[in-house]
């Protein structure tokens, strides 16, 4: 099987650090095609930031998905996920929705991640999966998951901290959310009071599953006239099957 990370990010360091823990996680079981975003922010942090990301990643769908057998949107908040799985020809699993699921089957949960102002991205988000009244709490601290990835040692005590405050509101599972974030659950399991899911790898379990399964019924959008696409995309979005 091979897999197709998409970082919308265009962060190729951040590209780097997802990659290498999803290859660890998957082993021999699949091969991984790792991408980042041809254009937009270096990593998003902002609405605006978020809404090209989209695009990025559609981007870089049409241009690499061919030979693939699942899609890994890399990047937690999802950007694109929706549209992503309209055009796409296998199926597409988000880092976020992946990870709120796994986290919902267990009771409350609350978010951990960097950056202010995710926390009001982020309960849209949780409310679009309809999982509202699973969401206990969403904390962020002051350094951007681009930051954190750079030194992390220095935003571990912030992230427990915040990590506790979930558990005070109600968690009984906190998610690290973040590709910026990869690999740190192991380092704060012993300062939160509460199991801890990292967002990567909970993505990798969900897309590892996706290839496996069955193929994506395809919503077969109505084909479109475009102008200034990246020449794949164009095709992708006048294709009609």
């Amino acid at each position: 099987m091979r897999i197709l990370l998409i970082n919308p990010n265009t962060s190729t360091a951040i590209t780097d650090l997802v990659a290498g823990h999803v290859r660890a996680q998957l082993g021999d079981q699949a091969a991984l095609r790792a991408v980042t975003g041809r254009f937009g922010a270096r990593y998003i942090a902002s609405r605006s930031a978020a809404a090209i990301a989209g695009h990025a990643a559609l981007d870089a769908l049409a241009e690499h998905e061919a030979g693939c057998d699942a899609v890994y949107l890399a990047c937690f908040g999802d950007p694109g996920l929706f549209a992503l799985r309209e055009i796409a020809r296998v199926p597409v699993v988000g880092m976020a929705e992946a990870a709120c699921q796994e986290a919902a089957a267990r009771g409350p949960f609350g978010i951990v991640t960097g950056g202010a102002a995710w926390e009001p991205m982020l309960r849209e988000f949780v409310d679009a999966l309809g999982l509202a009244d699973r969401l206990a709490a969403i904390r962020t601290v002051a350094p951007s998951g681009a930051a954190i990835a750079r030194d992390p040692d220095a935003a571990l005590a912030g992230l427990a901290e915040a990590c506790g405050a979930c558990v005070e509101a109600g968690a009984v599972t906190v998610i690290l959310g973040g590709a910026g974030l990869a690999g740190l659950t192991a380092r704060l399991a012993s300062r939160v009071a509460c199991p801890l899911i990292c967002s990567v790898e909970a993505g990798t379990r969900s897309v590892l599953a996706a290839a496996r399964g069955s193929a994506q019924l395809r919503q077969a959008p109505e084909p479109a006239e475009t102008t200034g696409l990246a020449p794949a995309l164009t095709a992708r979005m006048a294709d009609r099957g």
